[in-house]
C-alpha cells in the first residue's frame, strides 16, 4: 500500500481552508474513488485526471485508488481539486517526489489534453499557501493573480508535463509577476452635467465621507448621469483596499486575468436582481452585487422596482458592513462596506408635481409607489435630495467652470482628514460613514449653537435615533470639505437639509 499527501484549499466565503488531498494505492480491483464530501465538479475529477495522464504518456495503476479529502465533514466544490489530485496520484507513481509536494498547495482544473485551466480564488488561495508557509501551484492564468502575495513562492504552469518537468529539475517555469489592470478606461466628467447645483453639491459630500444617498427626481432629470460620474471623483483604493476587494472579485471568477484594478467596485445591479443576486447564496453561498461592491458603490436605478424582499435584505449590510448568507451547505461572512447610491421617480409615472405632464391618480399614485419602500431602510440613507428637471435655458449655457478634476481633490483632502483623525484615536475606520457611538460623540460634536439646533430638529422632524446620529456623521463631513476643525451651526443646518423628504 502507498501513500502520498499534497494540500489544497477549500473556501468558506473569501476564507481559505487547508484541505489534505490524501492518496492511497492499494491491491484488489482497479477502481478509483473520492471521499471527502466532493461536490459533482470534484467527482467528475476522475475522468479529467485519467485523460490528463494518458496526453502526458502516463496511465492510471491498475490498483484500487482511494482519494481523500480531508477534513472530510468540510463540504468541497469546484474543479480546482484536479490538479492537487493528479499530483498525488503522480506522487504515489514515483512519477514526482512526494516530499517536494510536502512544500505546495495545488490549485487548478485540468483539460482533457493536459493543459491547466484557470479557476476562481487564485488570490484567497495564494494567501491560505502563504499562512501556511507553503508555496503554491497553480495553472499559468492564475500566475499573475497569485504573484501579489509576495512572500509566497508561486509556480504557474500552462500544462501538466511542464509541471512535472519543473518538479524533476529538467524544466523551469519563469516566474509569474502581478499585474494592474488597465484603468486607463475614460469616467464620465461631472462637468458634462448643466444645471444640478444643489445635486452636485450633495454628491460631492456623499463622497468625501462615504455616505448613502437617494435621489428623487423625474425621468431625464439627471440622476443616472449624477450616480455614473460618482467613481470619478471617489480616491483610488489604497494596496491593501486593493487586495480585499480582489478576494471576492477572485472568489466570484470576476478577476479579469488576475488583474488588480485600483479603481472604486461600481456595482449597478437590475430592478430584477434576485435576492441570492444582490446579498449571495446559492448553494455555496457565493458573493452578491453588495459585496462585489465592497469599498465602492452600489448604484439601485428605479429603486421602488426591486422587491421589497431584495431591499430590505440591505439593511444588515447597510449597518455592519458586513452580510451573512446562512444556507444548509454554508454559513459564511462576505465584507459589505458599501456606499449606497439610489434614484427612483416621485411616482410610477414619473411626474408629480408637473400639472401638465401628471397622472390622474394623484396623489394616491405617490403613496402607492414609495410605499415599496420601508422606513428602515430610508433612515438608513444619510443624505435624500430632490433632482429637478432641467430647464432648456440651463441646457444652453457654456459647460459648468467646476468638473471632476476640480472635484476630486477636495474628497481626497477630506478623506485623507478622516483617516488621519481615525489613526490618531487608534480606530480601524477609514470615512465618517463608518463612525459609530463614542468615536462618533468625540469627533462630531457640535458647538452649543448646533447642538441646539439639532435638538430642536430632532424633535421637530422626529428623528430616530440612527436618523440623529447620520446628521452628525454628515455634518463633520461638511466640516471635513471646508477644511473646520469642529462642526459648527452651519454644518448642521446644511446636514438637517438633508434629512428632509419633500418627495419621499
Amino acid at each position: 500500500m502507498v501513500v502520498a499527501l499534497c494540500h489544497t484549499v477549500a473556501f468558506v466565503g473569501v476564507e481559505p481552508r487547508t484541505v489534505e488531498v490524501q492518496v492511497q494505492l492499494a491491491s484488489g480491483v482497479p477502481a478509483f474513488t473520492i471521499v471527502g464530501l466532493p461536490d459533482k465538479a470534484v467527482a467528475e475529477s476522475r475522468e479529467r485526471v485519467r485523460a490528463a495522464l494518458s496526453a502526458v504518456g502516463l496511465a492510471l495503476p491498475p490498483q484500487r485508488i482511494t482519494v481523500n479529502l480531508a477534513p472530510a465533514d468540510l463540504p468541497k466544490e469546484g474543479s480546482h481539486y484536479d490538479l492537487p489530485i493528479a499530483l498525488g496520484i503522480l506522487a504515489t507513481m514515483g512519477a514526482v517526489d512526494h516530499e517536494d509536494l510536502a512544500h505546495y498547495s495545488a490549485f487548478g482544473e485540468l483539460g482533457l489534453d493536459g493543459r491547466l485551466a484557470a479557476v476562481a480564488g487564485a488570490l484567497p488561495a495564494a494567501i491560505g499557501a502563504s499562512g501556511e508557509g507553503r508555496g503554491l501551484i497553480c495553472p499559468s492564468d492564475c500566475g499573475a493573480e497569485a504573484a501579489w502575495v509576495g512572500d509566497v513562492e508561486v509556480v504557474a504552469a500552462p500544462t501538466l508535463l511542464a509541471l512535472i518537468n519543473h518538479l524533476k529539475g529538467t524544466q523551469v517555469l519563469a516566474k509569474p509577476e502581478p499585474r494592474l489592470a488597465d484603468d486607463d478606461k475614460p469616467i464620465p466628467d461631472l462637468a458634462d452635467i448643466k444645471g444640478q447645483e444643489s445635486a452636485k453639491r450633495a454628491l460631492e459630500v456623499a463622497a468625501a465621507g462615504g455616505h448613502n444617498l437617494l435621489m428623487v427626481g423625474p425621468p431625464g432629470a439627471g440622476k443616472s448621469m449624477l450616480a455614473a460620474r460618482l467613481p470619478g471623483i471617489l480616491p483610488p483604493l489604497s494596496a491593501a483596499e486593493a487586495l480585499e476587494t480582489s478576494m471576492i472579485a477572485s472568489i466570484a471568477g470576476q478577476l479579469s486575468g488576475g488583474r488588480i484594478s485600483r479603481r472604486r467596485p461600481f456595482r449597478d445591479p437590475h430592478h430584477s436582481a434576485s435576492m441570492a443576486a444582490m446579498v449571495g447564496g446559492g448553494r455555496m453561498a457565493k458573493p452578491g452585487e453588495v459585496s462585489l461592491a465592497h469599498l465602492g458603490v452600489l448604484f439601485l436605478d428605479e429603486l421602488p422596482e426591486f422587491s421589497r424582499q431584495v431591499l430590505d435584505s440591505l439593511r444588515q449590510p447597510l449597518e455592519t458592513g458586513e452580510t451573512m448568507v446562512a444556507r444548509v451547505h454554508a454559513h459564511v461572512s462576505y465584507p459589505s462596506r458599501v456606499q449606497l447610491i439610489a434614484a427612483m421617480n416621485p411616482c410610477r409615472c414619473g411626474y408629480f408635481g408637473d400639472p401638465s405632464r401628471m397622472c390622474s391618480r394623484a396623489p394616491k399614485c405617490v403613496t402607492d409607489y414609495q410605499a415599496k419602500l420601508s422606513g428602515p431602510l430610508l433612515d438608513r440613507i444619510d443624505i435624500h435630495i430632490d433632482v429637478p428637471p432641467v430647464s432648456a435655458s440651463e441646457l444652453s449655457l457654456p459647460p459648468p467652470s467646476e468638473g471632476t478634476a476640480q472635484v476630486a481633490p477636495r474628497i481626497a483632502r477630506a478623506r485623507e482628514a478622516q483617516l488621519a483623525r481615525y489613526e490618531s484615536l487608534g480606530v480601524t475606520l477609514r470615512t465618517n460613514a463608518e463612525a459609530e457611538g463614542e468615536v462618533l460623540d468625540a469627533i462630531a460634536a457640535p458647538d452649543p449653537e448646533g447642538a441646539t439646533l439639532l435638538r430642536d430638529a430632532a424633535e421637530t422632524l422626529k428623528l430616530t435615533a440612527r436618523g440623529y446620529h447620520r446628521v452628525m456623521k454628515v455634518a463633520r463631513t461638511l466640516a471635513d470639505l471646508q477644511g473646520a476643525d469642529h462642526v459648527a451651526r452651519a454644518h448642521i443646518a446644511e446636514a438637517l437639509s438633508y434629512r428632509q423628504r419633500a418627495a419621499v
